[in-house]
Order: structure tokens, then sequence, then C-alpha cells
């Protein structure tokens, strides 16, 4: 590989020829091999915007000048088209507080915009990464605000796709909003309801869980930039943290703000409480989950009241099977998503003094739960919901077999004789509605009209 020799405060140091990074982010190369995994799209994204608005907000007598501005804003906006994101080369376990990818973005952006004045890669000049790129900014400043703008990027992807899966659930409710099953509490046979009450609750558990997800959009648009070094605004141009605040918000359509400067470098409180509403949605996907493959388990020996669209064969071995893969998966996704909230949850309170140092690893952790929910959840809508087949003859089958029946004759014979009732099925096997109707009760027919409307309404006249 040919080489360009650069130089910086610790000597000199070998960038690959064709780089358009620096000398800087050679050295983060080479000290950190960790994970293999490079930056999160949305976040390269948002630093970037972050030197777009900074060189506009810059742009004042004695600070940046117009050619200057235009070359870097020009930059950016090559990069933000999708030019050179295979620049951004840093690991996301890198040096803390994330001063690695600050200098990646600046050394690219510089490169690019000297480039295209003319010179060449490695010289900058007349753009210097630290003095026009990085002009009023400091890592301390530059990586809590991109984190916070990358996952307002995602925050819609993630609450569009609970929706969609919602609105799924709503569907099938609709369809079977009269498809009379067995309740289970305690996972014994209980009262009489509806697939269609089920899955309605399903649809309403998760829209909650995104508004309360979404709650959390207002204060992650409070910024910190214009801190500069440890919240103090040294080096900044005249009221840069209220221009450069109006110019991302243009950029992102977004109502970022100045906010607090030390705190938002010092405090990751937000992102927590963001990342706390995403492990509550993970709880809750988990829980119906595991619901969906109950209902789904079988076909034969099993519930089966539900059929899953087959999408794969199940079994190596056992030829036929068909499993639950799609809410395995989610499951899964599900487990890894709380041990990203853990993650975030233990550097959160690991900030000292000025500055939360494990911001890398933080961003990465809070930017993979909220893409790895989003592709699951629809994943799982797509392949599966949609698809999904009610067995109603199953759940006709088993509302007749269950006991708890009986509960329903509580208001006309009293809570004693029905349960002797309910002992009378349990031993015989015979239906409650059979024994109803030998004991003069009511006959069969009455007694089915009065499971479905009990399952309906939930009320019995």
């Amino acid at each position: 590989m040919a080489y360009r020799i650069e130089k910086d405060s610790l000597g000199e140091f070998k960038v690959p020829q064709d780089a358009w990074y620096g000398i800087q982010t050679a050295r983060a190369v080479e000290n950190f091999p960790i994970s293999g995994r490079g930056p999160d799209r949305d976040f390269i994204r948002a630093h970037v915007q972050i030197k777009y608005a900074a060189a506009i907000a810059n742009c004042q007598p004695d600070w940046l000048d117009e050619s200057k501005r235009d070359a870097i804003v020009s930059a950016c906006e090559r990069i933000l088209k999708g030019e050179f994101l295979d620049q951004f080369v840093v690991d996301r376990f890198q040096a803390g507080a994330g001063t690695s990818h600050n200098m990646n973005s600046n050394e690219v952006i510089a490169n690019i915009a000297n480039v295209a004045l003319g010179e060449e890669r490695g010289k900058y000049s007349p753009i210097n990464p630290n003095d026009h790129v990085n002009m009023g900014q400091s890592t301390n400043d530059t990586i809590p605000t991109a984190i916070r703008l990358a996952v307002l990027a995602k925050l819609p992807r993630l609450t569009q796709a609970v929706e969609h899966m919602a609105a799924a659930f709503d569907e099938i409710a609709l369809r079977e909003q009269d498809t009379v099953k067995s309740g289970r509490t305690h996972l014994q046979d209980a009262v009489p309801t509806t697939i269609g009450r089920e899955f309605a609750a399903y649809a309403w558990s998760l829209r909650r869980a995104k508004q309360n997800i979404a709650d959390t959009r207002r204060q992650l648009c409070d910024i910190g930039l214009g801190g500069s070094a440890a919240g103090t605004g040294l080096n900044t141009s005249p009221h840069y943290p209220e221009k450069v605040a109006a110019e991302l918000a243009k950029l992102t359509n977004e109502p970022i703000q100045a906010s607090n400067l030390a705190a938002q470098m010092q405090s990751m409180l937000d992102l927590q409480t963001l990342s706390g509403q995403i492990r509550s949605l993970a709880l809750e996907l988990t829980r119906i989950s595991n619901d969906l493959r109950l209902l789904a388990s079988g076909p034969r020996t099993g519930l089966g009241e539900i059929t899953l669209p087959p999408v794969q064969p199940g079994s190596s071995i056992m030829p036929g099977k068909v499993n639950p893969v799609m809410f395995e998966m989610l499951n899964q996704v599900c487990y890894q998503v709380m041990g990203q909230d853990a993650a975030v949850a233990y550097m959160t309170q690991a900030g000292q003094l000025e500055l939360n140092v494990m911001m890398p690893a933080l961003g990465s952790a809070l930017f993979d739960a909220m893409d790895w929910l989003t592709n699951a959840m629809n994943a799982a809508t797509d392949k599966n919901l949609k698809g999904l087949i009610v067995n109603r003859d199953r759940c006709f089958t088993f509302i007749h077999d269950s006991v708890g029946l009986a509960t329903l004759l509580n208001p006309q014979i009293g809570y004693t004789k029905a349960a002797e009732i309910a002992k009378e099925s349990e031993k015989s096997g015979k239906p409650v509605r059979d024994i109803v109707a030998e004991h003069n009760l009511m006959s069969r027919e009455a007694f089915d009209a009065l499971v479905l409307k009990a399952a309906r309404d939930g009320k019995i006249d």
C-alpha cells in the first residue's frame, strides 16, 4: 500500500495515500482494532451536519471568511449526499469522549475542501482540520450533540415500526372481534374472551410504549453545542450557541435549541431516558412474542389457536416441522436491547466532573438498540403478523372444554352451585354447556349465546 507521511504533535505517521482522512484518524485505526465496526451512518451524518452548521455560524468578521465557509459547507454537502462515507473508519470503541471520530470528521472535510480548491490531501491548507473545520468546537460538545441528532433521525423509523405492528394487531382484532376463546390466567382456564380483545390489547400496549418513546423527543432537541471545552464556551465566536442551533434546526427540521452548555456534556440523562423507554418497549414485545409463540404452539399437541405463516423449515431432522422463527428472532433482539440499556445506564453514571468520556460506546449501544428493534419489528410484522390465521374451530373447542364457563352461572345460581357444575364438568369431562342443559338450567343454544355475549361485552344480562 502506498503511503503519505503526515505530522502531528506526536511526530510523523504513515497515512494511506488514497485516504481522505489524516494522521489522527490513522493513529486511531491502529490503536483501536476492537470491534471491527465503524461508526453508525446516522451518527456520521449528524456529526457532519454539526460541522456544516458551525461553518455558517462562524462566518463572522475576524473568524471564518466566506471562502473557507463555502469550502467547508461544500465538502459537508458531498458527504451528506452519500460520498466519502467509507472514510469514517474509527472503531466504535475508541478514545474516551470520541476525540478520534471528531478528528476523523475534521480531517476528511478539510481534505475534501482543499482538493476542491486545487490543493493536495494531507497539506491542510488553506483549510485546517483544527483551526477551521473544528473552529469553536470540541469533542466535548460535538459528540453528545451528534448522538442526540442521530437518535432524533432514528426515532421516526422506530415509532413507525411500532405503529406498523400495532396496526397489524388492530386488523386481526377487528376481523376476529366475535371469535370467542378461553381466557387464561395463571396459565389456567379462565372466563371467555375474544381474539379481538386479546389482540386489540397488544396494539394498545404497543402504542402506549410508542408514545412514551416519542415524548423524549423534546428533551433530545436541547443541545450543548457551543460549550466547547468543559462547557465554558472557550474560543467560540459571538452568539455561536444560538446561531449554530438555529442552523441545525434548519438542517434537521427539528426544534433544536441551545441548552445548559455545561450540563449537556456532564449528563447523559436524556439519552438514558430514551434508552429506558426503548427497554420498556422491548419488555412489552417480549411478552407479546411469548404469547404468540404459545398460541401457535402445536400444531396438534399445543394450543394451536393461531397459525403463523411458515417462512423456513424448522428442523434439520424432523420433516415438515415449522417453528415460530420470526418471534423467536424478535425475542432474541429484545433480550439484546435490554442488555444495551444496561450498558447505557452504566455509562450514564460513569460521567465524571465536566465530562462523560463513555459517549462513543453509549451512543453505539443506543443506536444498535433502535436499529435492531426497528428492523426486527418490521420483519416480524411483514412476514408473520400479516399472514396470521386464527383457528376458530380450535378456539371453539377450547372454550367449551373450559370449566371456567361455570363462572357465567354465578348471577343465576350462585357461586357454590356453579362450583359444583364446574367440578362435575372436570370429573366427567362433559362440557359445561351439556351439564347446564341436562340440569334444565338453559338450552345449549342459549348457553352459547350467553358465552358470546360475555366474551364480547363482558356483561351477562
